[in-house]
């Protein structure tokens, strides 16, 4: 099953996606590749960190499901190539879910919000992001809230890490029943 687990900057989707890996590491994470560099504290594994060639180059072989110019840096989505038996998660943003969905129409599409938009900033900041840059994304939010709900995503309200995996977990099982009926 493909998981998609999509939001603004500072919505949680990168420790909800990691506590839940915790829960159940029989997740395949696909991690999304950037060219911006890593900020301080996030772990090595977050993304694959890619120099703009090395990024330009997957993008000439093929090797993105998605991709996007994000503000000042490149992003996107490998395709996947999980074990057997394995869930598929994307952490990705909105415009990034709809191409999934849209690859993959069965996907369920999870859009993460943090409990307001002053939460939001605080988030953002605190993971070391410049005022210019939260901003930005404080801004895109609201458009990205827009596309979400022409998704079609689960909204999910980031208020607790646990409860919101707990939440997660609650709708993967009714989807997957969905799609196996």
């Amino acid at each position: 099953m493909i998981i998609v687990v999509s939001g603004p900057g500072g919505a949680g989707k990168g420790t909800v996606v990691a506590a839940w890996r915790q829960r159940n590491p029989a997740l395949y994470v696909n991690r999304s590749w950037t060219t911006r560099d890593r900020r301080p504290g996030e772990a090595e594994d977050a993304y694959v960190f890619a120099t703009p060639e090395e990024f330009q180059a997957r993008i000439d072989a093929d090797g993105f499901l998605e991709w996007v110019d994000f503000l000042d840096y490149r992003q996107g989505s490998p395709v996947p190539d999980p074990p057997d038996g394995h869930d598929v998660v994307f952490e990705i943003d909105v415009y990034g879910a709809m191409a999934v969905k849209d690859k993959f129409p069965d996907a369920l599409c999870i859009y993460l919000e943090a409990p307001s938009r002053e939460v939001q900033r605080q988030r953002l900041v605190g993971r070391g992001d410049t005022a210019e840059r939260v901003e930005q994304r404080v801004a895109r939010a609201e458009e990205e809230a827009a596309a979400a709900a022409d998704l079609e995503a689960i909204l999910v309200i980031n208020h607790d890490v646990d409860d919101t995996v707990d939440q997660i977990e609650s709708l993967v099982e009714v989807h997957r029943a969905t799609i196996e009926a």
